[in-house]
C-alpha cells in the first residue's frame, strides 16, 4: 500500500532549503527507497507557511528511508532552516487517480 509523509513547516528562507533539497535529490537519484513523488504547497494565507507531501511505495519503504544516516543529516539542515517545529503526518494511501 502507497504510504504518503506530510511535513508542515514555516521558513522564511526557502531557497535556501530548496537548494538543499536539490542537492540531496542529485545525491540519491537512482537510489531505491526514497520518495517516488514529491510536491512543495505555499500557503496562500498564511505567508512562510509551506507543505511538502511526499509519496512512497509503502510504509515499510518510508520507515527505511527515515533510518538512513544522509535523510537524518537533511531533516536536521532543514530544521536550521524552518521557523519553530515541523509538524509530520503519516497516512496510508487509500485511493489516488486523476480526475478528468
Amino acid at each position: 500500500m502507497k504510504f504518503v509523509q506530510i511535513i508542515d513547516f514555516e521558513t522564511e528562507r526557502l531557497e535556501d532549503m530548496q537548494k538543499v533539497l536539490q542537492e540531496a535529490g542529485q545525491r540519491n537519484a537512482g537510489k531505491a527507497g526514497g520518495p517516488t513523488y514529491r510536491m512543495l504547497l505555499k500557503d496562500r494565507d498564511k505567508p512562510n507557511r509551506y507543505v511538502a507531501l511526499l509519496e512512497f511505495e509503502s510504509y515499510d519503504e518510508a520507515m527505511r528511508n527515515s533510518d538512513d544516516p544522509e535523510t537524518s543529516k537533511l531533516a536536521e539542515q532543514l530544521g536550521a532552516l524552518s521557523i519553530g517545529e515541523r509538524v509530520y503526518t503519516n497516512l496510508d494511501v487509500l485511493e489516488s487517480g486523476e480526475l478528468k
